[in-house]
């Protein structure tokens, strides 16, 4: 019973997304079309990349950067500044996913460097949030920017002019944020690293370049998959019982959660009965339900006010750990390192509430 308790206690969105999972399938018999609902390329580039994290952190490669980054830091409102920016602007070419599992890890390996690991909560955080609306500032930076840009054939004009003035407040917003995370200094709790040469960072290293190849579509992702396995398996086979597999399976669970609302009809005529001029305000109450790249996809079919769809499904990702999937990520990650759950959905709901209010207000002007 104990274990039972320990499972549900440390796996709470697991099972949530599972519970969901199984009701959604009494409402829409179990068909072949589920298949269609689970976005493969995504589990694929999020096993690939949790190997890569996984084998470089092993191996020491994030301690040592974490130390040669921490030579030009002293205050740790500067590394709160540093570690959001680089998730912010990464995000726009390489995607929110991508930017939250090579970074969060990088973020906890470091708090544990200087000993500051009871900031991780509001660091994390904040680093989700500059990741989720930093992606939001290309046609590249997440799914449902791609999609749309694609479906609708927008024009870079149209599309910059929409979303620059809520990524620009948005920037503005995590600097000022990551000011007020401390300003005490900041050095190093133990002994610092010795470099030493392993095969492995060059294997490593090649497999997130092919993983980065594969966001931009010129790897399929069945390659990646092919070779991160193999390679993972002739070079480093035990990385592979540190992959967070529960996190594979939440995000499985809610594909068929989510891809089961889509197909509820009382659901869909609903949407189309409200969506016309509401387009900013359905996408962001959407998305909380639905996560944000759902929701873009299934608002698409009942507007062509592309602009305002746009901004309300990225505004979006703003608000419950499912508004943006990526968000689980750093939820995960949190809760492997034995940090405290619910203060971090707290502080995660209330910070994100707050950056959705201010870039709500600029919607008004």
């Amino acid at each position: 019973m104990q274990n039972v308790k320990k499972f549900l206690k440390s796996e709470i969105v697991l099972v949530l997304s599972f519970v969901l999972a199984v009701a959604s399938c009494f409402i829409v018999v179990p068909n072949k079309g589920y298949i269609d609902y689970i976005d493969f390329k995504t589990l694929v580039l999020l096993f690939s990349l949790m190997a890569v994290t996984a084998g470089l952190n092993k191996i020491g490669v994030f301690k040592i950067l974490a130390e040669k980054l921490l030579k030009y830091v002293k205050r740790f409102s500067s590394l709160s500044i540093v570690l959001c920016l680089l998730c912010f602007f990464s995000s726009m070419l390489i995607t929110n996913d991508v930017a939250l599992i090579t970074f969060v890890p990088f973020t906890l390996i470091m708090l544990n460097l200087i000993g500051k690991k009871d900031k991780a909560i509001i660091l994390i955080t904040l680093e989700t949030v500059a990741a989720n609306l930093g992606s939001m500032a290309t046609p590249i930076g997440n799914p449902q920017n791609l999609y749309l840009f694609s479906k609708y054939e927008m024009s870079m004009l149209d599309f910059f002019s929409a979303i620059l003035p809520y990524a620009g407040l948005s920037l503005a917003l995590i600097v000022v944020s990551a000011l007020f995370t401390g300003k005490e200094k900041i050095e190093i709790a133990n002994e610092k690293t010795e470099f030493s040469f392993d095969v492995r960072i060059i294997i490593y290293s090649v497999l997130f370049v092919v993983a980065l190849l594969s966001v931009f579509r010129v790897v399929h992702f069945l390659v990646l998959l092919g070779i991160t396995l193999v390679s993972v398996l002739v070079f480093d086979r035990k990385v592979l019982r540190n992959i967070d597999y529960s996190l594979l399976l939440t995000f499985v669970f809610l594909f068929v959660f989510i891809g089961n609302l889509g197909n509820i009809p009382a659901v869909n005529t609903f949407l189309k009965s409200i969506v016309a001029d509401k387009e900013i305000a359905v996408g962001i109450i959407s998305s909380q339900v639905f996560s944000n790249v759902p929701a873009a996809i299934l608002l698409s079919n009942f507007t062509n006010n592309v602009k305002d769809l746009l901004v309300g499904v990225n505004l979006g990702g703003l608000g419950t750990l499912i508004a943006s999937m990526a968000s689980l990520i750093s939820f995960k990650l949190v809760a492997k390192e034995g940090i405290n759950v619910k203060k971090y959905i707290l502080v995660f709901t209330l910070v994100n509430i707050a950056f959705l209010g201010i870039n709500l207000l600029l919607t008004l002007v």
